[in-house]
């Protein structure tokens, strides 16, 4: 039997932005009707592999250094402009990370399949509009004739996704390219949209190239594995041997830093530790674990809610019926000193708003917070400064949560100064210094601007800024939820290193429920602003009671 002719080809491909070269002799083959899952870290090379097939790397000082890329029998680099527009959107599709950003917000969701059909087929105005109503219902959108007029803004995050998988299916394409498909969404949501694809690519026996860093996702969806590491092609091969038995350190690495469902590691391996080989790891008993809850629950709560109620008023335009929206109803919870304790749910449930009352960034309707035994709302002058130096919060976006424009050491002691810590500017610049070496920084970092790092220095900048004010509680609302695999556990293990060292407490937030078991001592689930169910962290996931939280812990990725 001879060998199929793939549908895509790509050999001995290098790409090179000016002077640096990002892809290098990349070589790997796309058949149809299968699904190739591309994993590695930021920088990797898979988002610039994906864009260069489509013909949208930016112009300038780009160029492919050598080698070809194949689609059929033509070689797509060969293609002018308007031929390349023939074959974009038709034989080859693509959905983007981020729908939000991908979608045009001036236009209805609706017309912009539409424009897709319009543009590639040979169809009366009304006969695509008919196959748009079937795309709708396809994708599993709801309401497809309501879903039609609206704008992007106005639907969920998940339906975005689904209007965005709309239109790179529209034409039916040969091969359907999904960068990071999922990474904004929920978990629940996320195996909605695996669901769909998988269905989708069962029923076109399209191929698949399928982008993402999370690797208990790619277990659920592709046939084979190509694992880039530095633009390089370190391993491929079949997913389900890629993952049973890895030849390449880097790929045991990935594999090993991602925090285990049934296991908790003292300290997480990092990729870093598996390049020389491979680590040891020592986990935490139920001895130990005991003792430690002993401690922590053996005194009063630093922080605690009481019958918590926040609602908003909504209205469309000035003369608008008003409606009410609850974002948080009847939430009662306790934090304690040296306890991490995690929060999760799907968006929209409350999870933001609860942490931004406690910052006392929004007033409660009903209920009270108490501080170290003082309602918060009673806290006024120097109480409420101190209250406001003691609770600190690490961001999401640790880019967007600095100044572009200030240098980090100014940025950490700017708190400092705010709050009269230290008695000179003298002093306050070796406490920064202190705090850089704390986070795993240099002193030499002092004078840089946030753009001169990575993602997971930023964010440890970000730790160092919150540290500055010798905080009791820090609330880390999806403070690693944009990092790659290595850099979230070298976080990981620094806010732990960090809680163990000066003993606050934290509020996890997170939608990564295999995070948030790493990290937390006691669990609260939240949907639709209540709090549905909360204990033990091991408890809940072991021995889920409510049939939300069951559904949370079966939608997580599994390898």
């Amino acid at each position: 039997m001879k060998n199929p002719t793939p549908i895509l080809s790509v050999q001995n491909l290098s790409i090179a932005f000016g002077e640096q070269t990002v892809v290098q002799n990349l070589n790997f083959d796309v058949f149809s009707n299968e699904i190739i899952g591309v994993v590695g870290e930021s920088s990797s090379g898979k988002s610039v592999t994906a864009l260069s097939i489509m013909g949208l790397l930016p112009k300038g000082n780009k160029h492919i250094q050598k080698g070809s890329i194949r689609f059929e029998t033509t070689d797509l680099h060969t293609l002018s402009m308007n031929d390349f527009r023939s074959v974009r959107g038709k034989e080859i599709s693509m959905i983007f990370q981020e729908p939000m950003s991908a979608l045009n917000p001036s236009m209805r969701c609706g017309i912009q399949i539409l424009e897709t059909i319009l543009l590639h087929k040979s169809l009366s105005k009304e006969a695509a509009k008919k196959e748009v109503f079937r795309l709708m219902e396809l994708v599993q959108l709801p309401s497809p004739k309501s879903t039609f007029s609206k704008y992007p803004h106005q639907i969920s995050g998940g339906q975005q996704q689904r209007i965005m998988i709309a239109m790179a299916i529209a034409c039916q394409p040969k091969l359907l390219i999904a960068d990071e498909p999922t990474t904004a969404l929920d978990v629940t949501v996320q195996k909605e949209i695996i669901s769909l694809l998988k269905e989708l690519q069962k029923k076109t026996q399209m191929a698949m190239l399928f982008i993402t860093h999370d690797l208990g996702l790619v277990s659920e969806i592709a046939d084979r594995l190509l694992v880039m590491h530095q633009g390089k092609l370190v391993e491929q091969g079949a997913t389900s041997s890629v993952f049973k038995s890895p030849k390449e350190a880097y790929t045991r690495g990935l594999l090993g830093a991602r925090p285990p469902m049934t296991k908790r590691p003292l300290r997480l391996p990092t990729v870093a530790g598996f390049m020389d080989k491979t680590p040891s790891v020592a986990f935490e008993t139920k001895n130990i674990r005991s003792n430690k809850h002993k401690k922590i629950y053996n005194q009063p709560p630093i922080l605690e809610g009481i019958h918590l109620k926040k609602e908003f008023i909504t209205q469309v335009g000035w003369l608008g019926e008003k409606n009410c929206f609850t974002a948080i109803n009847d939430v009662s919870f306790k934090l304690f000193p040296g306890e991490t304790l995690g929060l999760v749910g799907e968006s929209g449930c409350g999870k933001s708003t609860l942490a931004k009352t406690i910052l006392q960034l929004e007033a409660l309707e009903e209920g009270m917070i108490l501080y170290e035994g003082t309602d918060i709302k009673k806290l006024s002058g120097k109480a409420l400064k101190k209250f406001r130096k003691e609770v600190q919060l690490v961001f999401q976006d640790p880019f967007a949560s600095l100044n572009p424009s200030i240098q980090i050491g100014k940025a950490i002691m700017e708190p400092m100064r705010v709050h009269k810590m230290y008695e000179t500017q003298k002093q306050r610049k070796e406490k920064t210094l202190e705090l850089l070496e704390k986070v795993g920084l240099q002193s030499t970092h002092f004078n840089r601007y946030p753009h001169e790092f990575s993602g997971g220095q930023r964010q440890r900048i970000n730790i160092a800024r919150a540290l500055a004010l010798e905080p009791k509680i820090i609330v880390c609302d999806e403070s690693v939820s944009a990092l790659d695999i290595s850099v979230q556990a070298q976080i990981l293990n620094l806010l732990n290193d960090l809680k163990d060292q000066f003993g606050f407490a934290y509020l996890f937030i997170s939608h990564d429920l295999s995070v948030v078991r790493y990290m937390s001592d006691h669990l609260m689930v939240m949907k639709q602003g209540a709090l549905i169910e909360q204990g033990e962290a091991d408890s809940v996931f072991t021995n889920p009671k409510d049939t939300y939280t069951k559904q949370l812990l079966a939608a997580i990725p599994s390898l």
